[in-house]
């Protein structure tokens, strides 16, 4: 097997994925961190932009081949390396469980993206508060409508009683709306479902708060 090299930043909800996503598999992997804020943003020096054009973060590196996008990351695992397997293979579960993924990745996520958050700011002087605001329209939006996706499938987990891509999404997106205090009171059934994820040690290793490159002050055991 060829090494496996993530580029991550601690505290990104997409990088979050990933991490869930070898950490179940159990693929070791090079921790290499791309802080997006330091010095103007790691992610903006052109080393990184040869890698990732976008910019942006995870970048997977597997031998010589090099992917970005978080979707097309664990995808591209779960078919190389398809013990437990992320993705049903009843075609339609299958695409179901995308669709989850999807609400969130091109829904909800980019809504609250740091870049985004960035040009409410400079562009349209957007304080905090007006930018919380924001968050939580979109926020909200996507988690019902994650919520009602789920409701004739849900089990222990997103979809039944095995975890699916859909779970490491869902986990991630939580952090970061708790982080910007969205309120979540309106999904029940995701939270329930959240709760029996975060004792799984994957989960567990991946937080944020217990990375190479966490801040001190977020330091957890």
């Amino acid at each position: 097997m060829a090494s496996l090299v993530l580029y991550n930043y601690f505290r990104s909800s997409t990088s979050y994925r990933v991490r869930i996503a070898l950490n179940l598999k159990g693929l070791p992997f090079e921790y290499r961190p791309i802080h997006l804020l330091n010095n103007g943003g790691e992610q903006n020096k052109e080393s990184y932009r040869k890698l990732n054009p976008i910019g942006g973060v995870p970048t997977l590196v597997h031998g010589e081949k090099v992917i970005s996008q978080s979707m097309a990351i664990i995808e591209y695992l779960d078919e190389v390396f398809p013990a437990g397997r992320l993705f049903p293979q009843d075609p339609f579960l299958k695409a179901k469980v995308r669709q989850f993924c999807e609400n969130i990745n091109a829904d909800t996520h980019p809504l609250g993206n740091l870049k985004v958050m960035k040009y409410l700011e400079t562009e349209f002087q957007a304080d905090q508060n007006k930018k919380n605001i924001w968050l939580q329209k979109w926020m909200s939006e996507g988690f019902i409508a994650c919520e009602k996706v789920i409701q004739p499938y849900a089990g222990t987990y997103c979809f039944g009683d095995q975890i699916t891509a859909a779970d490491l999404f869902l986990v991630p997106q939580l952090f970061s709306a708790r982080r910007f205090n969205v309120e979540l009171h309106s999904i029940p059934k995701l939270l329930q479902i959240e709760k029996n994820l975060v004792s799984n040690p994957a989960f567990q290793n991946a937080h944020p708060h217990r990375q190479v490159d966490t801040p001190e002050e977020f330091k957890e055991k």
